[in-house]
């Protein structure tokens, strides 16, 4: 494989990329309908959520770390805390699990509102990952009390019900998932890899979230949720 220079179609949007030279196949028949280079619409949460409440908390995962990405053997990640070290740019370490329905999850070492949920996968090449599922709870074995507060697995290919969200491009923009408020310790995410690789590949996750506290949502005011991003990789 070489290095390339070009422009290619990503959900008709022309980009100019410098990659190692691979054909892409991003079809999907869940995949969101271009924002034509537009952001996605902000969040808002208190101003107390607006810090990353997940910074150094306890990772566990469904499996152990593979350390050999099956399409790219120089991939040598396999530490399972660098997702919450809030390390994301794309060269930084991140890990992977085997291919299937496979989670990470966080304990946040105590219950707290959840205001929003931000994931970085890998995203070296424009891909589509599958069947991500974002689940919150008390529980850590995820039998009582889950909430589900995203899910675009439309087919229910990976056992946790048919979800009515989106499957979209990994870029450095990685996705946001919207919580309000939910009070939870744990948060886990499913994937079952992606249109470049099987396996399943984590970079970052961010979590934005505040001890409980009892105030009307009507009468909180919100302020802009400010998400710092990596840099990009296709310009």
């Amino acid at each position: 494989m070489l290095l390339a220079r070009g422009m290619v179609m990503v959900a008709g949007v022309m980009l100019a990329v410098q990659v190692w030279a691979r054909p892409m196949d991003l079809r999907s028949p869940n995949l969101e309908a271009s924002r034509m280079g537009k952001p996605r619409p902000p969040v808002y949460v208190p101003f107390q959520a607006t810090n990353n409440v997940a910074l150094g908390c306890v990772v566990t995962a469904s499996t152990a770390p593979t350390l050999q990405d099956s399409v790219d053997c120089r991939t040598p990640h396999g530490d399972i805390n660098c997702v919450v070290d809030g390390d994301k740019e794309h060269d930084d370490n991140r890990f992977n699990l085997p291919s299937g329905r496979q989670w990470v999850q966080l304990d946040l070492g105590t219950t707290l509102e959840v205001w929003a949920v931000q994931i970085w996968h890998a995203y070296d090449y424009p891909c589509v990952y599958h069947d991500v599922v974002v689940q919150l709870s008390n529980d850590p074995d995820f039998i009582d009390g889950v909430v589900t507060a995203f899910n675009n697995d439309h087919d229910n290919s990976a056992g946790l019900g048919m979800g009515m969200d989106k499957e979209y491009i990994e870029t450095n923009e990685g996705r946001c998932v919207e919580v309000e408020g939910v009070p939870s310790r744990f948060i886990r995410i499913y994937s079952s890899g992606c249109t470049e690789t099987p396996v399943n590949r984590y970079t970052e996750i961010e979590v934005y979230g505040r001890k409980p506290v009892d105030i009307p949502d009507n009468k909180e005011p919100r302020v802009l949720l400010r998400i710092m991003l990596p840099k990009p990789i296709f310009t």
